[in-house]
């Protein structure tokens, strides 16, 4: 019987569990892949994780024929060997794109209706009007790295009244875009942007592409979303930045190294930070099993 790999990186239900089961798998459980697994892995087939060839390596599954990530990124598989061996990979695409769309909403209108000063006036019982907040009508958005979920950021926008361009390495067609460029011409496009929303994967070319001359390129007063990795942003170049006084607002759920500990970047007023959090939802769960469900058994067609 083939042998399939299950890791706490997804949270099972007996029943699904059952239905792994019935699609003619012996279910191998490791609830921490986080570290080195102290089983014999030879013999494994399939697997379901997130993060375990980063901390086991993959050439112990001799037998490995099928993977499935529970999250959209590549960026912790090593693709060239993955590759090179005919593994067939799979990864969440679209599971997490509708809530992540919404938290980079959420938190573009936070900016704009500057949401932190109303709260923290609430909590003094303080009653000031705010005179300069901004609306989403007519605005420029750029989406970089045009996906799943920067389709669904763009279809919400859109009903704002915003102008989306969409940025990416493939000729993409949307009826939620009002234009779509190639990466060559993201500085070109950066020009005209008020909101500049990263969703792209982090690969060796896209790492650290929100650098210094890009942020230096938009306007001052311009929102910066990122939903995608920490690495695709240098840091230190976004934090130096902050202390000139760029940016109307900044949104980030994703940073270079994780948690985020001791960084400047938790002291900007105009700094918003969640703990890689956007991907949430009370739906994800079991439209990732699905999603899983059908992979797996597409798979073993194969």
């Amino acid at each position: 019987m083939k042998k399939l790999l299950l890791t706490g990186a997804f949270k099972y239900s007996l029943e699904q569990l059952s239905d792994l089961e019935h699609l003619g798998y012996e279910i191998v459980f490791v609830q921490d892949e986080r570290k080195a697994l102290n089983i014999d892995v030879s013999d494994i087939d399939a697997v379901v994780c997130n993060s375990l060839f980063l901390y086991n390596d993959i050439k112990d599954f001799k037998n490995l024929r099928t993977i499935q990530l529970t999250s959209a990124g590549l960026d912790r598989v090593p693709l060239d060997y993955i590759n090179e061996k005919g593994i067939q990979l799979f990864n969440a695409r679209g599971v997490y794109s509708i809530p992540m769309a919404e938290w980079a909403i959420l938190k573009i209108l936070e900016i704009y209706k500057k949401s932190r000063i109303f709260y923290k006036n609430q909590e003094q019982h303080k009653w000031e009007k705010q005179r300069e907040l901004f609306e989403l009508s007519d605005k420029t958005a750029v989406i970089i790295g045009y996906g799943s979920v920067g389709d669904e950021i763009a279809k919400r926008l859109k009903a704002f009244g915003v102008d989306v361009i969409g940025v990416g390495r493939r000729v993409v067609e949307s009826e939620n875009l009002s234009k779509y460029v190639l990466i060559d011409a993201l500085e070109d496009t950066l020009i005209n942007a008020d909101i500049v929303i990263l969703t792209l994967p982090l690969t060796d070319e896209t790492r650290k592409i929100f650098n210094r001359d890009k942020i230096n390129i938009i306007k001052n007063n311009a929102v910066l979303i990122n939903v995608s990795r920490g690495g695709v942003i240098d840091e230190v170049a976004l934090i130096e930045s902050l202390k000139d006084g760029k940016f109307l607002g900044v949104a980030l759920d994703v940073f270079e190294e994780e948690p985020l500990l001791d960084s400047p970047l938790w002291d900007f007023e105009n700094v918003v930070i969640t703990p890689h959090n956007s991907f949430v939802s009370e739906k994800v769960s079991e439209r990732l099993f699905q999603l899983m469900i059908s992979n797996i058994k597409k798979s073993s067609l194969i």
